[in-house]
């Protein structure tokens, strides 16, 4: 392992005044639509006034087969991830892509334990703490999915989603890795809807999210943003309890993005923010401490 690398980890703590926006194109996109995406995503974000204050940091998640483009295209403006990643580093698994392979791409995230693929592909908890260490132990920064299944009360989901988080770190924990970690909350049942979760349950759930998340001494400068059919208008309302949002469909529109980044200046104006520090997502996975 290379030794821990304290000036990354504290650039990725100094962006607490930094909202990050997060796309994943599941997979919608053919290759050479997401490529005219990233483009168009591209160009936006450059001339927006939050992104080049660095008061928005955006990241987006393509299908495998575009990481390469994405991270051209996308240079200097967002981070780039991968939507999930193998449990091992190398070895006989066809068709599996590994954490070593992602980070070598120059990836700076990837997506763990999406509801998606704990429904369709049978990943359960140990899975998700296998994926987790093994992002850590590449230098990756776990973008975590965590939410509950069913429509409840914010106390309860408080309740699954600090068990889910806690569990996937655990082993990571025990072998003595850091890093940040970038939370989702997404509720199983908000995934696909027409409309996210009420403002007043993301407020409710996140604030106390927020609340665990900054008390993990093992994994500094990690955040929690919401996700779950999120789109335009949403940061608005619950801005002041996320540090985010991870947009799925809702993003596809490139003018989507644009005004959610609008919704970004809008708030950090208001409030006096203002600039945060120059920072990016991710490379301080798999420190020890």
């Amino acid at each position: 392992m290379t030794p821990p690398d304290e000036a990354v980890v504290e650039a990725m703590a100094s962006l607490a005044g930094q909202y990050l926006i997060g796309v994943s194109t599941k997979m919608y996109f053919s290759h050479a639509q997401t490529v005219a995406w990233c483009r168009d995503v591209a160009a936006r974000a450059r001339a927006h006034a939050a992104v080049r204050s660095e008061s928005a940091r955006l990241f987006v998640v393509p299908g495998y087969l575009s990481i390469p483009a994405a991270l051209e295209i996308l240079d200097g403006v967002a981070d780039v991830g991968a939507q999930d990643l193998a449990v091992e580093d190398r070895g006989a698994f066809t068709g599996e892509v590994s954490g070593a392979q992602i980070a070598e791409l120059g990836c700076r995230l990837v997506e763990i334990g999406h509801a998606e693929r704990r429904r369709l592909f049978g990943e359960d908890d140990a899975t998700v703490r296998a994926k987790t260490l093994a992002a850590l132990r590449n230098g990756l920064v776990p973008l975590l999915c965590i939410g509950e299944p069913e429509r409840g009360k914010p106390e309860d989901a408080v309740r699954e989603c600090v068990r889910q988080l806690e569990d996937a770190l655990s082993e990571a924990r025990d072998r003595g890795l850091s890093g940040p970690v970038v939370a989702a909350y997404e509720p199983h049942w908000a995934i696909g809807a027409p409309e996210p979760a009420s403002s007043e349950h993301i407020v409710a759930v996140c604030s106390a999210l927020r609340d665990h998340v900054r008390g993990l001494e093992a994994f500094p400068g990690s955040r929690v943003i919401y996700g779950g059919s999120a789109g335009p208008g949403l940061l608005t309302a619950i801005g002041a309890a996320v540090d985010g949002l991870f947009l799925g469909r809702f993003a596809h529109d490139p003018a989507a993005v644009e005004a959610i980044l609008d919704e970004v200046s809008a708030l950090t104006s208001s409030t006096g923010d203002g600039a945060a520090p120059a920072g990016s997502i991710g490379g301080a996975g798999g420190t020890h401490v």
